[in-house]
């Protein structure tokens, strides 16, 4: 796993149980982030002003860190009963959503790192987990805050929209891979969003209206997937 800060002055990595944080000039390691105990960190996710971290592995713990000095801010909290596979900081910072294997998605409030709301929210009628037991792989927020969009696993490869002042979800799910969609996301304005899938395809979408405006054929299955700063 990898994640930028905003910035581009600071670089988050993530493999077996460590996570390294980097100085993106001088490409030099900054401090290794210890806490995550005979795990591999699959998802790491920075806050739009650089200052948290979260990481979460796949035994569904979650840790959250300062990133000024390299600091754990939370012991490793139990967020899943199955492995964590996509986080993303809300726009202003002030909640952390987490996706899992578990076929759930939950909020964090991020000055307590408590659990808010109902984690069950998300599998109403036409939720991923509502689908032959589908499962999340990315999380991606509006940059207004308004919408908030989820990328499904092999048994539900679609991307689903949901309003952020209900946690309902908006139309229909977004339909053209079909296989699983391993990443998601936004531009800077929020008008296009990019997703990357197991069917060796990106796909560019005009997010006023879900519509497909071009795909890209790779020759291997894609994994990451981001938009430049502009």
């Amino acid at each position: 796993a990898i994640a930028v800060s905003p910035d581009g002055q600071r670089m988050v990595t993530a493999s077996w149980n460590i996570v390294r944080l980097w100085d993106m000039k001088k490409g030099v390691l900054l401090k290794r982030l210890e806490g995550h105990s005979s795990s591999f960190v699959n998802a790491l996710s920075v806050s739009r002003d650089g200052q948290l971290i979260a990481s979460g592995d796949d035994k569904g713990m979650l840790i959250a860190w300062d990133s000024n000095i390299g600091e754990s801010l939370t012991q490793a909290i139990k967020a899943h009963s199955g492995g964590i596979s996509s986080l993303a900081f809300s726009p202003g910072g002030s909640l952390l959503a987490t996706g899992s294997e578990d076929g759930m998605i939950k909020l964090w409030c991020t000055k307590t790192w408590e659990l808010l709301g109902n984690p069950t929210t998300f599998r109403q009628p036409g939720g991923h987990t509502a689908t032959n037991k589908s499962y999340n792989n990315s999380l991606a927020w509006m940059p207004d805050g308004t919408r908030f969009f989820s990328a499904g696993s092999s048994k539900d490869p679609t991307i689903r929209e949901w309003d952020t002042s209900t946690w309902m979800q908006v139309g229909d799910p977004w339909k053209g891979h079909f296989k699983s969609i391993r990443a998601i996301s936004l531009n800077s304005n929020g008008t296009l969003l990019a997703s990357a899938s197991e069917d060796n395809r990106v796909r560019l979408w005009r997010i006023s209206d879900r519509r497909t405006i071009v795909s890209f054929k790779h020759p291997c299955e894609v994994w990451c997937i981001a938009f430049s700063a502009d």
